[in-house]
């Protein structure tokens, strides 16, 4: 009966040490794919060199923060999340930075996101985003944060045709349209108010300066 129990505890703690050299040790159940979903700018396979995970490398024994870590050192990308995909994928699902205006710098433009983030730098600025003039252009500038919330709050109906933004100051912020309609919007505050006004002054009222910057008080030039 001992030797049966002996048998027995011999057996399981062979059966229990396999399926650890399986799962932690052994290329069995190592990554065999990587899948990148949610990019549509930045090429997969940059993603993949990015991540650092080496084909057949266990799979359980991946650090997902690690990868994380390296993935966003790619300055497109705002967000990522990585996950084990049994028996052996590793999917990281990304998040990129959407670029929302260009500021002149040096002769070249800097593309950036909603949060001041440089996406890109590029010798002609992109023809659909608006430019964007501060003082100084650096993120966290009171100046430039308020204008990037402005051109996150103009309606949509209206966005396609602002041409430029002007920040001297985080309260002082004035659109350029592409038909030479000005747009004195004042600072962030009040952004649906603001937006809905432009957007119905825009069509019913013939002005060159519209000033929105207090919606209770609207003026035309």
């Amino acid at each position: 009966m001992k030797a049966r129990t002996a048998f027995l505890v011999l057996l399981t703690a062979g059966v229990v040490g396999t399926a650890a050299w399986l799962v932690f040790f052994s290329p069995v159940l190592g990554v065999r794919s990587i899948e990148i979903v949610g990019n549509l700018t930045v090429p997969s396979e940059r993603i993949k060199q990015q991540a650092g995970v080496a084909d057949l490398h266990p799979l359980a024994t991946v650090d997902l923060a690690g990868v994380q870590s390296r993935v966003l050192g790619i300055r497109q990308l705002a967000g990522a999340k990585v996950d084990r995909v049994w028996p052996g994928t590793l999917k990281i699902e990304v998040v990129e930075r959407e670029p929302v205006a260009v500021i002149p710098a040096g002769g070249r433009f800097a593309v950036v996101d909603k949060q001041a983030v440089v996406i890109e730098v590029a010798s002609a600025a992109p023809p659909l985003l608006p430019l964007l003039k501060v003082d100084r252009p650096a993120a966290g500038d009171p100046a430039l944060m308020a204008a990037l919330e402005v051109i996150e709050a103009v309606p949509d109906e209206v966005a396609p045709k602002v041409r430029q933004v002007r920040a001297g100051t985080a309260e002082g912020v004035t659109l350029e349209l592409s038909d030479g309609r000005s747009v004195v919007w004042g600072g962030p505050d009040r952004p649906e108010e603001k937006g809905r006004i432009l957007a119905s002054l825009l069509k019913r009222e013939k002005a060159t300066v519209y000033d929105v910057s207090s919606p209770d008080v609207v003026t035309l030039k």
